[in-house]
């Protein structure tokens, strides 16, 4: 690219904005085929299930390949070892040769969060400067799906490779909008098993000025019922959290909004609430009711030792108690709920499985620990399983990141 890169911009950013939500990308990315003289452009977005990517086209002829609504078509690529896995895995652009063109793969990620590939056919091998403005063009277009995703279905429907129950569908909104976060202080990212169905399970997270605000819970039961009653605890939970309540008035608050509200009778939800000092590592934890959260530090995984509380819910008038666990730089803090250890999956050694995975960013690692559940628990699980992995650098020290992404601190691909 010439050196008009601000030029380019305004002009991706204003060509977003003329087009409507469902065109967005394609108008963004026909713009940067232009100032290229690329042969093709294509977004590849991350699948919800986290082992593939899709290539969401417009395409009114019939025949091509791929999952279709009216005339839009979604492709699965499914992760392989090859180069589209490591760009993404290891957030590098890779520059790769092909008969008569060149391709271009750059990660489309903010703050550590993988939206998927920019995919790029040049005619001639690119020189370093234009790869370079290439990942900040995939930068910008995280923005712009993030934006537009807003006003659309268009790239939800892409990343639903199987449909969404009911339950599921009234769980997803419970979740943070990003899976995966990263700031000087620490680095994160939560997962569901399977996404397509969970019915109870949540993980939340908010960043403070000073403080991170995370929680994992876990509403009993299966199906809408135990939706509707994961819906009464978080909310009450960020209800309380947006007004700067501690710990334990969190606890109790939702303890008694599930007790007072919930349409089945004797309804409750575990959890683990956590707010991390980014200054300092103090980590409260509260543990109602839940599976111990498992902290590895030095080689070793094991379960901290938190005081005990009853479930949300269980008892209204209840009281609770919170710990304290200082962390240090290089600490990994696990929390999952109880659909990690129960039948099948608990043939899984965690503490073992947690040390296999130590090197990988949370953002694989979750995934990672998801495929050892499913490979000991068998093809479908017996309850969801959800996850949330915290790692602790210590500090406030300002995150160095490329493109959108901490390439220091990401993955090794295998």
């Amino acid at each position: 690219m010439e050196d008009n890169d601000q030029a380019v911009l305004a002009e991706m950013l204003q060509s977003a904005e003329e087009s409507a939500p469902v065109e967005a990308v394609q108008a963004v990315t026909g713009t940067i085929a232009t100032a290229l003289g690329a042969l093709g452009v294509s977004l590849l977005i991350a699948d919800l299930s986290g082992r593939a990517l899709v290539r969401l086209t417009h395409q009114s002829a019939i025949g091509r390949p791929g999952r279709r609504q009216g005339a839009e078509t979604a492709e699965v690529f499914p992760f392989d070892g090859g180069p589209h896995e490591r760009a993404l895995r290891q957030q590098t652009t890779l520059v790769l040769p092909g008969d008569g063109h060149w391709t271009v793969l750059a990660p489309v990620t903010e703050r550590g969060e993988a939206t998927g590939l920019l995919e790029i056919d040049l005619p001639d091998e690119p020189d370093t400067t234009t790869v370079a403005e290439i990942a900040r063009t995939a930068h910008t277009l995280a923005f712009v799906v993030i934006a537009n995703r807003r006003h659309t279905d268009l790239f939800e429907w892409g990343q639903r490779s199987t449909p969404f129950t009911l339950s599921a569908e009234i769980q997803r909104r419970l979740l943070p909008a990003s899976f995966t976060c990263e700031a000087g202080a620490f680095a994160l990212s939560g997962w569901l098993e399977p996404a397509a169905s969970v019915g109870g399970d949540t993980f939340d997270y908010s960043v403070a000025r000073d403080t991170l605000h995370v929680s994992v819970t876990d509403a009993m039961g299966h199906g809408v019922a135990s939706a509707l009653t994961a819906t009464l605890g978080v909310g009450s939970l960020r209800n309380t959290r947006r007004r700067g309540e501690s710990l334990i008035r969190q606890a109790e608050e939702a303890n008694r909004a599930v007790a007072e509200h919930a349409n089945v009778r004797g309804a409750y939800v575990t959890a683990v609430l956590g707010r991390v000092d980014l200054a300092t590592g103090r980590c409260e934890l509260l543990n109602a009711g839940h599976v111990p959260p498992m902290l590895v530090r030095d080689g070793r995984a094991a379960p901290l030792d938190l005081p005990a509380n009853f479930p949300l819910g269980m008892f209204p008038d209840e009281g609770y108690r919170s710990g304290q666990v200082p962390l240090l730089p290089g600490d990994r803090l696990v929390i999952v709920t109880d659909g990690m250890r129960e039948r099948n999956a608990a043939d899984l050694d965690l503490p073992a499985a947690l040390l296999r995975i130590a090197h990988l960013h949370p953002r694989e690692a979750v995934r990672a620990l998801s495929d050892a559940v499913l490979a000991a628990a068998g093809p479908v699980l017996a309850d969801d399983a959800t996850l949330l992995i915290i790692d602790w650098y210590g500090g406030q020290e300002r995150r160095s990141s490329t493109a959108g992404a901490d390439t220091a601190r990401a993955s090794p691909f295998p």
